[in-house]
């Protein structure tokens, strides 16, 4: 896999970052902020620190441990595949896996605009798994150290989002452990600078994110990609460039 094929992948995650903000944004927010010392309560109040420096070294801890998640996730669901495919016909996976990694972009461009929820149901499922991690987070606290967000992070990124979801069935798709990390290597890195930002500047760019023009803006943009890909196939076209506007058959089959 090249790092031409994951540039959609890394597309997807900036473009999708208008759900990332309004479902994690208060928590990065949160988390940005330095612990209360010496208060006689059982609950920490957070208090933002006036160091920007020590209010990005505690985001930057967060994010890393989320996109680490979805690294770990990726290669999981990667290596998951590149066995079950050993089993099936090599050119029916190819044109299958292609099909489907365009048709769920088409679905997450609608959910990104809010215009269809169906995605919501794949979060119903991964509560089963967030559930049992959940109880973990409250070991860390206070989050008072980068060790400490870094783990905390490493947990989070495993709360229930049908934006993650759809983007793992692409490194599902990926034909192999290491290609199935970097993909969602790539899409975490994506979402990096508007969760970066959102936890140096705080509600105030997640009020701009969440307009409702902003959302249909970057819901479509990823809807077309999905469109796009399924025009590639259906018409043949297959130059090198047009890896940077969806996804390749290289990509999902996870061929060098």
């Amino acid at each position: 896999m090249s790092g031409l094929t994951l540039i959609p992948v890394f597309r997807i995650g900036l473009l999708g970052s208008v759900h990332c903000i309004g479902m994690c944004g208060g928590i990065v927010s949160a988390f940005s902020m330095a612990p209360a010392r010496r208060r006689p309560f059982p609950v920490r109040i957070a208090v933002r620190t006036d160091d920007a420096g020590a209010v990005l070294l505690r985001t930057l801890s967060y994010n890393t441990g989320r996109i680490a998640s979805y690294a770990a996730a990726g290669a999981l669901a990667g290596g998951f595949a590149s066995g079950a495919r050993l089993l099936a016909g090599i050119a029916a996976w190819q044109a299958g896996a292609y099909i489907l990694a365009h048709l769920m972009l088409v679905l997450l461009g609608l959910y990104l605009m809010d215009v269809w929820r169906g995605l919501t149901r794949l979060e119903a499922l991964g509560q089963v798994l967030w559930k049992r991690i959940e109880p973990l987070t409250a070991v860390l606290l206070p989050l008072d150290s980068p060790l400490k967000l870094l783990l905390a992070g490493g947990l989070w990124g495993w709360l229930p989002c049908g934006m993650v979801y759809s983007v793992l069935l692409s490194a599902l798709l990926s034909g192999s452990a290491a290609a199935g990390a970097a993909v969602m290597l790539a899409f975490g890195l994506g979402t990096l600078p508007v969760l970066l930002a959102a936890g140096m500047f705080g509600a105030q760019l997640r009020s701009i994110l969440q307009r409702r023009h902003v959302r249909l803006a970057s819901g479509l943009i990823v809807l077309l990609f999905g469109l796009f890909g399924f025009l590639r196939a259906s018409h043949g076209l297959t130059p090198d460039w047009l890896e940077m506007l969806c996804l390749s058959e290289t990509h999902v089959e996870g061929r060098p």
